[in-house]
Formats: structure tokens, C-alpha cells, sequence
């Protein structure tokens, strides 16, 4: 089976489970955004941790639990966000003091952001459901169009020194996909600011791809090709996130401008 294959094969029915729980929502769906949290900071940390022991002992796992309880829990966004803070402020502090760099904390706020930026914006209601189904219309169609018009059309190297496969055409051709694909999915959902959810379709495809090149930064800056081996034919879980939870985060924002921090969906599609 080629490479191609594996990655069609494991993209689809990581999506099939995605969507599954996603239309569940509740539990089920905190249940992913917890093991997607710990198995980000997991790839993180080995990638970004020297040979020797770390610095820091059990530290930062035992804080990565904290929180992935916190949030399967059902804490209140306010709550759940002050919770964040402590932590990567707790695991900063200490490596500041051990003198053991500051990969820990940030592979900390990545992984915590990144599930907490998804379960809220799911919530409990058909305005989250709606929610997450653009975001994973955006995102997904960012990279499928990025990558097939990057293909065909070639060109300027977007960023050659980060990630040397990628194109100033893909991105704009993912850009086009992701914007065109979120008003479609809006529209059928019945939303009525179609205008207003392109801009933000086009801002969420911006950030996926920004997403995309910071991980390819992380994995070049400690000399690794993928975050990790669990995906056949993607690599990592950071590997196939990587512009979905920049994206999430970015939305989650947006949503919370509009109407706070525990609904912020309800803002956006107010369905």
C-alpha cells in the first residue's frame, strides 16, 4: 500500500470518529479533546526534551492530568482558563528555577489551549455543533486544496526554510477551498451571515496554514521529519492537528469577542 493510500485510509476514518463524537458532543466529545491535549503534549515533549533526564521530573505530566481532568470535568470556561494559566505559569516558574528551558511550559499551554479551545466551542448546544463542523470544513479544505493546487500549479515556495513543499499557489488555492467550503457548510446549516462567516472562513484558513508551518518550525528546529508514528501515513497527531487547533483557537477568540466565553458559538451561528 503506498504512502498516498495510507494517508486517504487514515485521514477518513479519523474524520468518521471526529464527526462521530462531535455529533455526541458532551462527555464523548471532551473524551477526544482530552486525548488529543495529552497526546500533543506526549509528541512535544519528546521531541523538545534533551536525552538526559528532564529537568523537571513528573512536573508538567502530572499538571498535563490536572487539566485534562479539569476538562472532561465540565469546569466552566473561567475556570477552566484560570486553571491554564496557573499551570503554564506553575511549569514556567519551575523550569526558570532548574534552569530547564521553557519547552515544557509551552508544550504545556499548546496541548491545554488546544483541547480547551475545541470543548468550548462545542459545548452543549446546536450553535457549538455547528461550530465545529465549520471549523472542520475550513480546515480540511485548506489542506486538500492546498495540496492538490499546489501540485498542479507549483511556483514560489510559501516558507522554503520551514516547510520546503509548500507553495504561495497552495496556500492561496487552500485559502480559496477553506472560504468557499465554510459558507457552503454555514449556508446548508441555515446561518444567516454568510458575509460575515467568509471573512472568518478566510481568517481561520490564514491561521490553519500558520498553524501548519509553526509545528514544521518546532519539528526543524529539533531536527525531527514527524512529530511522532501513530497516524500510518501522517505521522504524529501534531501532524494532523497542527492547523486545526490554531484554527480552533483563533475561532474560540472570535467567538468570545462576540459572546463570551462559555458560549461562544452562539455568537457566530446563533442557529
Amino acid at each position: 500500500m503506498s504512502n498516498l493510500q495510507l494517508r486517504v485510509i487514515s485521514a477518513v476514518v479519523l474524520a468518521v470518529i471526529a464527526l462521530g463524537l462531535t455529533w455526541l458532543g458532551g462527555l464523548p466529545f471532551r473524551l477526544l479533546c482530552a486525548a488529543m491535549s495529552a497526546m500533543i503534549f506526549y509528541e512535544w515533549t519528546r521531541m523538545s526534551r534533551p536525552a538526559a533526564a528532564n529537568g523537571l521530573g513528573f512536573l508538567p505530566e502530572a499538571l498535563v492530568v490536572v487539566f485534562i481532568g479539569a476538562l472532561m470535568a465540565g469546569l466552566a470556561a473561567s475556570w477552566l482558563l484560570l486553571l491554564v494559566v496557573v499551570l503554564i505559569a506553575v511549569t514556567a516558574i519551575a523550569a526558570l528555577v532548574r534552569k530547564a528551558g521553557q519547552w515544557e511550559a509551552s508544550g504545556l499551554a499548546y496541548a491545554s489551549v488546544s483541547g480547551l479551545s475545541l470543548a468550548l466551542l462545542r459545548d452543549g448546544d446546536h450553535s457549538g455543533l455547528v461550530a465545529i463542523l465549520f471549523l472542520f470544513a475550513v480546515v480540511w479544505a485548506t489542506d486538500i486544496f492546498a495540496y492538490f493546487v499546489g501540485r498542479a500549479v507549483g511556483g514560489p515556495k510559501l516558507a522554503p526554510s520551514i516547510s520546503p513543499g509548500k507553495t504561495r499557489s497552495g496556500a492561496l488555492g487552500g485559502a480559496v477551498g477553506g472560504v468557499v467550503a465554510g459558507v457552503m457548510l454555514a449556508a446548508g446549516a441555515g446561518a444567516g451571515n454568510l458575509a460575515l462567516l467568509g471573512l472568518v472562513a478566510l481568517a481561520l484558513s490564514i491561521v490553519a496554514q500558520a498553524g501548519d508551518l509553526f509545528e514544521s518550525w518546532v519539528k526543524r528546529r529539533h531536527g525531527r521529519k514527524d512529530s511522532g508514528v501513530l497516524i500510518p501515513g501522517h505521522g504524529g497527531v501534531m501532524d494532523r492537528v497542527d492547523g486545526l487547533v490554531a484554527a480552533a483557537l483563533a475561532l474560540y477568540v472570535i467567538g468570545w469577542i462576540s459572546a463570551g466565553a462559555d458560549h461562544p458559538a452562539q455568537g457566530l451561528f446563533p442557529i
